[in-house]
């Protein structure tokens, strides 16, 4: 005769491993899915870095130009780029495979909120990487070549170096843009009330001044490019909180009524 706690640790083993195996295979798919993209826009590699590089090079003084200081980055450097943006475009496809792989341990009411949940961070996320491209970038590299400009250097940048430069902000802008989200779960999940949110925003302004001088280079200007940005959306949350936190009352109201 089996015992019967042996069988029940095989089967907890076994749902283990079945788990490990479809993990696995979720990220197998999301792995090829930006393989095939980055395969796809290899050839462009070169246009795609130019493409980058155009705010930079659009603000650059006549003798100014981007040099490359290591044997081999500028092979690797557009290659990084290219793999950057086969990501963004697969993104979609990567989290619809942590979708599949988390939903069958979600309740139905949590089912419903994280598909318009992922695809709004999605959609700001680029948002934000936009906003650093078409604004951030102009103002930050007009700025630093007017404080250039009297020292008489020439001002030539580092391909690598830039890449860095660049990435960061698109994150930092990008998680920024987020800010909405972040503030709606923090209501939805009951941590924080509209009223609290409200009461703490002399705090959020200073924080934002502080992340952004942290993270932008160090001139008034740009720190306020970030800073504002990240106000604006905080009380956008705010926003989208109430009216999210009103709409669920009206609905329980309702629910309410129906059952009385």
């Amino acid at each position: 005769m089996s015992d019967p706690q042996q069988s029940q640790n095989e089967g907890t083993e076994e749902t283990f491993i079945s788990h490990l195996v479809e993990l696995r295979d979720r990220i197998i798919r999301a792995g090829i899915a930006v393989i095939v993209v980055f395969i796809g826009l290899v050839y462009w590699a070169p246009d795609i870095f130019r493409l980058l590089a155009r705010p930079l090079m659009m603000n650059l003084p006549k003798d100014g130009k981007l040099i490359v200081t290591d044997v081999t980055g500028s092979f690797f450097v557009p290659m990084k780029v290219t793999m950057m943006v086969a990501f963004v475009i697969a993104l979609p496809v990567v989290l619809y495979q942590i979708w599949a792989f988390v939903a069958p341990g979600l309740y139905q009411h949590e089912k419903k909120l994280v598909v318009p949940l992922v695809g709004s961070s999605y959609i700001l996320f680029l948002c934000g990487m936009a906003f650093a491209y078409f604004v951030v970038f102009p103002t930050i590299f007009r700025v630093m070549a007017h404080y250039n400009a009297p020292l008489g250097a020439a001002m030539n940048t580092d391909i690598d170096n830039y890449l860095s430069f660049v990435l960061t902000m698109f994150i930092a802008f990008g998680v920024t843009f987020e800010v909405p989200i972040v503030v709606v779960l923090l209501v939805r999940m009951n941590l924080l009330t509209v009223k609290k949110l409200r009461q703490i925003r002399p705090y959020v302004i200073v924080g934002a001044f502080i992340v952004s001088a942290v993270v932008t280079p160090p001139d008034v200007f740009s720190q306020l490019i970030l800073a504002v940005p990240l106000i604006v959306l905080y009380e956008a949350g705010i926003i989208a909180a109430r009216l999210i936190v009103g709409k669920q009352a009206e609905v329980a109201d309702e629910e309410g009524h129906a059952a009385s």
